[in-house]
C-alpha cells in the first residue's frame, strides 16, 4: 500500500485528475505496472525478430553470393557504427519523447526495412539496407529505460530490469529457432519477410498497450508512490537539456567508466550472437538447426542471468552493480577458454557451455546499463544508457571486422583469443565501481 491518500501530492501537467484515496492509487499502479512491462518485454522481443535473423541466415547469403568472412564482417561493423550513434542520439531524445509513440514507430520502420532486405541482392545493398535497419532499431532501448524508470523506483529497478531484459533472450532464442526453420525451409528470405509481417502488426498493438508515464495516468512519480521520497527525487521534465545533459553524463566519470567497460562486453556478446552459427557449422560440425539451439540457449540460459544479476545487485549488494558484474565478467573469461577445449560433434557439450556463456555475458550486460542510470539519476538515464549502447555497439562494431579478419587469418581461435581479451579488460574496468551505488540527484 502506497500510505495515507494524504502524503500523496497532486499530480501537476496534463493528464486525468489523481485518483482520491491510496488504494486506488496502489490498484492502478499494480495494472499498469504489469500492462507496461509485458507489453515492453513483448515489444523489444520483437525488435530482435527483426536483427537477430541476419544470423541465422548469414551462411546461406554468405555462400550463395560468395563474400568473404571479411566482406561479411565489414558489412556488420558499417551497421553496428549506425546502431550505436542511433541507439545514442534515441537515448537523448528519449528523456524528452513519449516512449509509447518511439518504441512503437521504431519497430513498424524496422519490419518495413527488413522486407525490403529479403528483396536485396548484391553487397552493397544489404549493407545500406542492414545499416538502415540498424538505425531503426537503435530505437528500442531508449523508451524501454524511460519507462522502466518512469514506473519502477530505484531500490526495485535491477529486478524490474532483470524482467524486462528477458526480452533480449526470449527474442533472441526464438528467432534463432523460427529463422533456422525459415531458412531450411522456405530459404533466407523468407527470414526477413515471415518476422517482419507479423513485427508490423505488433507495432499497432504497442501502440494501444503502452502508456508514457505514471503521471499521464494520473498517478503519482513512482519516488512518492513507492519510496514515499520528497519532490526533488522526481525529474523535472521542464529543465534545460544542456545542464541535465552536462551534469548527469559530460561530467559524470562513473558513466564513461561503465560505457567504455561495456565496449568490451558487447565484443563478447554480439561477437557469440553474430558469429556462432558460422563458428558452430564450421569449427565444431553441427548442422544449422543444431547451431540455432546452441544458440538458443544462450539466448535462454541469459534470461537467468540477468535477472540474477539484478537480484543480486539490489538484495545482496544494496543497489552495488559492480561486485556482480565483476564476478560474472571474471567466469565469463573461464567459459570463452573452454570454447577451446570442447571437440568437434559435441552437441549437447557446446549447448550446455552456450548456455553457460549466456548466463554470465547477460548479468553484465544488464548491470552496466542499469549502473549508467544510477549514476545519471533518473533525470537522464535514457541519455546515460544511450551511451553505454554507443560504446556497446562501437565494440560490437569492432568485432564484426575483427572477427572476420581473424578468421580469415588466422581460423577461429583468433576469434575466441579476441572476445576472452576483451572480457578480461571489461571486468578490470567494472572494478572501479566495485563501490559505487546510485548517486545523490
Amino acid at each position: 500500500m502506497a500510505g495515507d491518500a494524504t502524503t500523496i501530492p497532486p499530480v501537476s501537467g496534463p493528464g486525468p485528475e489523481p485518483p482520491a484515496d491510496a488504494e486506488k492509487v496502489d490498484r492502478l499502479y499494480r495494472y499498469w505496472r504489469v500492462r507496461v512491462m509485458y507489453s515492453m518485454v513483448t515489444g523489444y522481443a520483437l525488435f530482435y525478430f527483426l536483427r537477430d535473423n541476419l544470423p541465422m541466415a548469414a551462411k546461406a547469403i554468405i555462400d550463395e553470393h560468395h563474400f568473404s568472412n571479411t566482406q561479411w564482417g565489414m558489412m556488420l561493423s558499417i551497421a553496428t557504427i549506425v546502431y550505436a550513434f542511433s541507439k545514442f542520439f534515441s537515448g537523448i531524445i528519449g528523456d524528452r519523447a513519449n516512449p509509447r509513440l518511439l518504441l512503437s514507430l521504431g519497430l513498424l520502420l524496422s519490419a518495413i526495412v527488413n522486407i525490403a532486405f529479403g528483396f536485396a541482392a548484391g553487397l552493397t545493398s544489404f549493407a545500406v539496407l542492414w545499416a538502415l535497419n540498424n538505425a531503426f532499431q537503435g530505437t528500442g532501448v531508449p523508451p524501454c529505460v524511460r519507462l522502466l524508470t518512469s514506473w519502477f523506483s530505484p531500490r526495485e529497478i535491477g529486478r524490474a530490469w532483470g524482467i524486462w531484459n528477458a526480452s533480449h533472450q526470449i527474442g533472441g532464442a526464438v528467432i534463432a529457432i523460427w529463422a533456422a526453420w525459415l531458412v531450411g525451409h522456405f530459404g533466407w528470405r523468407a527470414a526477413f519477410w515471415a518476422p517482419a509481417g507479423l513485427c508490423l502488426l505488433a507495432s499497432f498493438w504497442l501502440l494501444n498497450r503502452l502508456t508514457s508515464s505514471p503521471e499521464a495516468m494520473g498517478l503519482p512519480p513512482v519516488e512518492v508512490y513507492k519510496d514515499k521520497s520528497g519532490p526533488g527525487s522526481v525529474a523535472d521534465p521542464d529543465a534545460p537539456f544542456w545542464g541535465v545533459f552536462r551534469k548527469h553524463i559530460l561530467w559524470n566519470k562513473w558513466v564513461w567508466i561503465v560505457s567504455l567497460a561495456n565496449f568490451f562486453v558487447y565484443v563478447v556478446r554480439i561477437g557469440i550472437l553474430s558469429w556462432a552459427p558460422k563458428f558452430l557449422i564450421e569449427e565444431k560440425g553441427f548442422t544449422l538447426a543444431a547451431s540455432g539451439t546452441s544458440l538458443a540457449a544462450f539466448e535462454i540460459a541469459g534470461v537467468f542471468g540477468a535477472y540474477a544479476a539484478g537480484w543480486l545487485s539490489d538484495t545482496v549488494f544494496k543497489g552495488r552493480r559492480g561486485p556482480v558484474s565483476v564476478s560474472f565478467m571474471a567466469l565469463l573469461m573461464a567459459g570463452l577458454f573452454a570454447l577451446f577445449l570442447v571437440p568437434k560433434g559435441q552437441v549437447a557439450v557446446m549447448t550446455l557451455l552456450f548456455g553457460i556463456l549466456g548466463f554470465l555475458v547477460y548479468g553484465p550486460q544488464l548491470l552496466v546499463a542499469v549502473a549508467a542510470a544510477d549514476f545519471a539519476t533518473k533525470a537522464a538515464s535514457s541519455s546515460a544508457v544511450g551511451l553505454t549502447g554507443l560504446f556497446g555497439y562501437f565494440g560490437a562494431s569492432a568485432c564484426g571486422l575483427g572477427t572476420g579478419m581473424l578468421v580469415d587469418r588466422f581460423g577461429w581461435n583468433g576469434a575466441l583469443w579476441l572476445y576472452a581479451a576483451s572480457a578480461a579488460v571489461g571486468c578490470a574496468l567494472l572494478v572501479a565501481t566495485w563501490t559505487k551505488s546510485r548517486l545523490a540527484d
